[in-house]
Formats: structure tokens, sequence, C-alpha cells
């Protein structure tokens, strides 16, 4: 019989609760704590999810000093808390799943990988795009050379904020660029399907969202290896439902998809269809390209598959896709896409971590 693996989560607003209700559905686990520093979010989801014997608290320094069984924290807070609580557990020999954006500062993000070191426990990283099926199905696709040779991969974070300002106004914070913020999520899915991006420039404007501290557009261009370019567009008040459309070239094919699309689309040459994806049909303007649609299952926040990856790492030592590493590279990246944009330079982008 395995042993439980007992969870305490750190924020028990909207991206708890969707920790919560994952961790619902994997065996061998509970959630044993909760903390918020609004304390009704927690009897919210005590009553949500039915929870027996949960402790509630409104200090996590206080909770990690008071439930020495807890073996995993759930970091799930504003971004700026990320660090601080992260560290918090960590020392206190918690392993740690750290939502999205891991901070808002490279140097945090140091201090994090560094304390994770020291210790010995496992820090994962919420960049949950690399567990989404239609750009898990993409990067298979590009690593089986059915569209050859990459040259050009783009991606978007397009979301509309105007009435998810978060608790207490969290995201209206001069220090939460969009691009950190939101579309770490982009650059990250690209670094996993291109590598790491060598140089960044980018614009930026601030037309929509005009009560906000930072400009809500940003347009990046990046220098991948391999002589790869791409782009990642940002805005959190354009008028439209929210996407994270991708579009991968390269040159035998292109891969169109996105994170809440049931198709994809595989466009291949005429001469390079296989048995595999017989259904496609011809492009009647070139009459030499097939597009196949491809089904794919939608998932579009698979939290459920980041914990699963977690504890195989906790119970067999199964390396971690998202460690803390990697979280820190993708602000890396980041952080030089703002600086091109508040400089108007090309900024060549440092990995420190």
């Amino acid at each position: 019989m395995k042993k439980t693996i007992n969870y305490a989560i750190v924020g028990s607003a909207n991206f708890g609760a969707a920790h919560i209700q994952a961790l619902s559905f994997i065996k061998d686990v509970k959630v044993v704590a909760l903390c918020d520093i609004h304390p009704e979010k927690c009897q919210d989801r005590i009553e949500q999810f039915n929870l027996d014997d949960v402790r509630c608290y409104t200090d996590y320094n206080e909770m990690l000093a008071n439930e020495p069984d807890v073996d995993v924290v759930v970091v799930s807070t504003s971004d700026k808390a990320h660090a601080p609580a992260t560290i918090a557990a960590l020392k206190a020999g918690k392993h740690v799943m750290c939502e999205k954006p891991m901070s808002l500062f490279v140097e945090e993000c140091e201090e994090m990988v560094k304390t994770a070191d020291e210790t010995g426990k496992l820090l994962m990283v919420g960049q949950v795009c690399r567990c989404a099926p239609a750009f898990i199905k993409a990067k298979e696709l590009i690593e089986s050379g059915i569209i050859g040779e990459l040259y050009y991969v783009e991606s978007e974070y397009a979301h509309d904020y105007l009435f998810s300002r978060g608790v207490d106004d969290w995201r209206l914070d001069k220090d939460r660029e969009p691009i950190i913020g939101g579309a770490c999520h982009a650059i990250d899915l690209l670094r996993w399907l291109a590598g790491d991006p060598i140089e960044t420039m980018a614009y930026s404007n601030h037309k929509m969202l005009k009560d906000w501290p930072v400009d809500d557009t940003t347009v990046a261009i990046m220098k991948f290896p391999n002589d790869v370019i791409g782009k990642v567009f940002t805005s959190i008040g354009c008028k439209r439902n929210g996407t994270m459309r991708t579009v991968i070239y390269g040159t035998k094919g292109t891969i169109i998809c996105d994170n809440s699309s049931s198709q994809m689309s595989l466009f291949l040459e005429k001469d390079d269809v296989n048995g595999e994806f017989a259904n496609g049909y011809f492009d009647k303007r070139t009459e030499k390209t097939i597009q196949h649609s491809l089904p794919v299952f939608v998932d579009n926040h698979n939290v459920k598959a980041e914990h699963e990856q977690l504890i195989a790492a906790i119970r067999e030592g199964k390396p971690l896709v998202t460690d803390g590493r990697e979280g820190a590279r993708t602000i890396c990246v980041c952080r030089a896409v703002v600086e091109a944009a508040s400089t108007g330079k090309t900024v060549k982008i440092e990995y420190n971590v």
C-alpha cells in the first residue's frame, strides 16, 4: 500500500481550487491544510470539495510550523508571494509546486533554486502548457521529423483582464508585466518546442487597460538556436476569447494548434502523406498542400498531469519536466523582453540559473 502524500495549499482562491480539484482525482493523496490571508476562501474550499479534517491558516509560516506531516506545499498565491512562500516551505522540508510565474524577478528565482538544492527538496513550477494535449502532440510531431526542420515559431497570450483584476487587485502591480505574469506560458512553450532563445527585441503599448500601471500589449521577436526565429504576442486587454494560438513552421510542414480547441491542423506536402494522416484534404489554392485535421482532447489547465509528474518524482525518482531551473530560465527570457521593450534595444538573454 502506497503512503499517502499529504498536501497543503497556500492561496485558496481560484488557482487553489483548481489544484484541490485535480488532487481529488489522484489516489493516495490528501489535502490536509489550507492557508489564505482571507480565511473565508479556505471555508469556501472546504464546503466546495467536502474536505474532512482540514486545518485552516492565515499565515503560511504558522502552517509550516504546525503541520509536520505535510509532504507537498502548493503555492498558488499572488505572484509576488511565490518566492517567499516557496523558500519558507522548502526550508521547512516540504516539496513545492509553485504556480507560474515562478517569480517576477530572476534574482528571486535564483534564490528559490538555491534553496531547493540546499534542502534536497523538489521544486516544480506550474508551466501547464507542457501538459496541454495539443501542445504535447505538437512536440511529438516536431520530434518525429514529419514537418522537417523548424524555421519559425509563434505563440500568443491573448486574454481580456478587464474584469479579472484578482483578489485585492493583485494583478494591478507595477512589477507584474503581462509578458511575465501571463505570457510566461507562451514563452515557456516556445522554449520547450524550439530551445532557449538567444536574444530578443520587443515593442509594447498601453491602449486598453488605461488604469493599469503596465503596458497591456507586447510583441516580442526572438532568435532561437539553429537559426530559428520566433514571436510572442501578449495582450491582457484584447476583446476576444482567451487563446494561446500557436503556429510551428517547418521545412516540410506546418502545425497550427491552441490549448482550447478539439482539433489541430497539420499541413504537409502531398508527397509526404502517409497512412496516419490519410484523412486530409487538398488546399485548393496550391493543389499541393494537404491539411490534416487531428482530434485532440481539450484540457486547458491540466493541473492533474502536473501533480502526477510531481508525485512520480517523489515516489519513483523520475525527473521533473518543469523543475526550478526550467521555471527560472523562462523568467530570464521574460525579463529580457521587458528590458527590450522599455529600451528599444536588442537584448541578449542571459541564463544565470
